[in-house]
């Protein structure tokens, strides 16, 4: 287990770096010059301070320097200094991702409340009016774009009602519309997952065992049933986190949400790359350590898988 642990740990060193490598590629061919935004319209067209800009940010380098600058800057925790604030660039997004954070641990909750309950009442009552119902539902649940849903929720709850803030302050009455709109989606397919998963494990040769040995349907359900059909939905759980902990673009954008995606959305607008790569560098590094956590989990709840 240890060696698997190092294993992993070394493929998020080699992932980010190379997701970033990628990313410093793509930004440094695009046509634009980023310290345009600093200079002004006039000064911009000043090709002595254009220069200076350029030397100061080290944006005259190659790129294989200013990589190498910034990866050695990231060993340290420093992602660089953001060129319209002159501020850096993990002062800015901490905020940020700690409001990013709070969205995606109440979207996440709300995803496994509601999307297991409904998931295991449609498999324990299969073919019935219940289940026939939540599999409608959550299938088209599932086909609404989060944009349209989001703009949809917005409007009645917002223009209509009147019942929560049009622009998000970080209160909890202002996260519940984003957080919903965002737990909606995934919570059907969570639903689905569940559902599929438990029926494949009601069909199993142990379940059927522990049945006829006369035990309780309630050590039934959890010790065999539930711990054994989970893992394909802990799956899904640990790849949507990551992603809305890599910052939900639309969702943060419609409701005006202050994380990191709507960072991202504003820094691509601005054509700030260490705004654009910081974000980056985080979802993948994020990304990376939640896959670790799902195949840990994997071997917790099933002692027949064996990471080695």
């Amino acid at each position: 287990m240890g060696r698997y642990v190092v294993r992993r740990l070394g493929q998020l060193v080699v992932v980010t770096l190379g997701a970033t490598l990628i990313l410093f590629a793509c930004l440094f061919v695009l046509p634009g010059d980023p310290v345009g935004q600093i200079a002004g319209s006039d000064k911009a067209r000043d090709p002595a301070v254009i220069a200076q800009l350029h030397k100061q940010y080290g944006l005259d380098k190659p790129l294989v320097v200013q990589y190498g600058n910034y990866v050695g800057k990231l060993v340290t925790g420093d992602l660089g200094t953001d060129y319209t604030q002159s501020r850096p660039v993990t002062e800015i997004l901490a905020p940020k991702l700690g409001n990013t954070a709070k969205l995606a641990v109440f979207a996440i909750v709300v995803d496994v409340v509601i999307g297991m309950a409904v998931g295991i009442l449609a498999a324990m009552k299969r073919y019935s009016v219940w289940d026939v119902s939540a599999t409608f539902l959550t299938t088209m649940a599932i086909g609404v774009p989060s944009i349209v849903l989001g703009m949809i929720i917005q409007s009645i709850f917002v223009v209509k009602l009147n019942w929560f803030p049009l622009i998000a302050d970080g209160s909890f009455k202002s996260m519940v519309l984003p957080g919903v709109t965002l737990a909606i989606i995934d919570a059907a397919l969570v639903a689905q997952l569940a559902r599929s998963s438990m029926l494949e494990v009601l069909r199993a040769d142990y379940v059927k065992t522990a049945v006829a040995k006369g035990l309780p349907s309630r050590t039934v359900l959890f010790r065999h049933i539930l711990r054994n059909s989970v893992i394909p939905v802990i799956t899904y759980i640990g790849i949507s986190f990551g992603s809305l902990l890599g910052g939900a673009l639309i969702t943060e954008t419609i409701f005006n949400w202050n994380g990191i995606g709507l960072a991202l959305v504003q820094a691509i607008q601005q054509n700030n790359n260490p705004i654009i790569t910081g974000v980056v560098t985080i979802s993948v590094a994020v990304f990376v350590v939640l896959n670790l956590v799902v195949d840990l989990l994997y071997a917790a709840l099933d002692p027949r898988i064996r990471l080695a």
